[in-house]
């Protein structure tokens, strides 16, 4: 009668657990806080380069002038230190006040970001150090340091001879403004200028670049989380998002996600892969 009981007693059990076991294979993997926060971070630094790139070529080709109007709906002016035309290196402050100012982009930013150039922003070798000082966007606080080296005429995109930069971000963080979670990120990328090199200065809406590289970082949760560029990512500065490629990010413990930004519209619009199922993603 034991050894019956005892059989009964071990497939009743071994039943629970097959049961158990059927439900989790049936959980699905859609977290996407990493990837959400690598965009986040992606995008911000996105717009310190590009606010920098603009300053720079406008430091580069406007000569002796010790003070201009950054493109920004007069949210921003540029101080140029020396002022002179020919003195290098120089230090760069695009000063966005210490109040929110709402810009073209229909951003709000305020506080300064400060850039030191070795030379001229399109000359080989050029280093350009950028530091950002009590800087927010939409009241997001940006913290973290960005260098850009020239690296010369050695793109390949396209019909190649592009010219093309390192940019690396070292101690990235963004705290967000509804409360106090903070990204943490880094990357070395490379980008090439495909288009807008040879339009004259001032007009920049048609420069277009394309990145390379890697990133890593800690979301919102604390997990960590790293980057990878699968397919080179599209970046117009007429555009705030990022308007093609694909990129797989891989946080801690979880498979990896792919994210593609689609054929090139201006739009916040992704789709994750994450195992298989696939999710319509936006951008922040």
């Amino acid at each position: 009668m034991k050894k019956k009981i005892f059989i009964i007693l071990f497939f009743f059990l071994a039943s629970i657990s097959l049961v158990y076991i059927g439900c989790k294979k049936k959980e699905v993997d859609n977290d996407q806080r990493s990837t959400a926060d690598n965009s986040t971070a992606e995008n911000a630094f996105n717009d310190v380069f590009k606010q920098v790139d603009n300053a720079a070529k406008e430091t580069s080709a406007a000569g002796a002038k010790e003070t201009m109007q950054l493109d920004s709906g007069g949210c921003a002016t540029v101080t140029i230190t020396p002022s002179d035309s020919i003195s290098w290196p120089k230090t760069l402050t695009i000063d966005f006040g210490s109040t929110n100012c709402l810009c073209t982009d229909g951003r709000y930013r305020r506080g300064k970001l400060i850039a030191n150039l070795t030379g001229k922003y399109r000359d080989l070798g050029t280093v350009i150090t950028v530091t950002l000082d009590q800087y927010y966007v939409n009241d997001n606080h940006i913290e973290g340091s960005k260098t850009i080296t020239n690296l010369g005429h050695v793109g390949t995109y396209g019909n190649g001879n592009n010219l093309k930069y390192s940019v690396v971000v070292a101690n990235g963080k963004v705290t967000l403004a509804a409360g106090s979670n903070t990204i943490y990120w880094n990357s070395t990328r490379t980008r090439e200028w495909i288009e807008g090199e040879n339009t004259a200065w001032p007009l920049w809406t048609d420069d277009v670049y394309i990145i390379d590289g890697s990133a890593s970082g800690t979301d919102l949760n604390g997990n960590t989380f790293t980057v990878t560029i699968i397919n080179p990512l599209r970046v117009a500065l007429n555009c705030k998002w990022i308007e093609s490629g694909t990129i797989e990010v891989t946080p801690e413990g979880l498979a990896t996600r792919t994210v593609d930004f689609g054929s090139g519209d201006c739009d916040d619009q992704a789709n994750v892969t994450i195992n298989g199922y696939t999710y319509l993603f936006h951008m922040h």
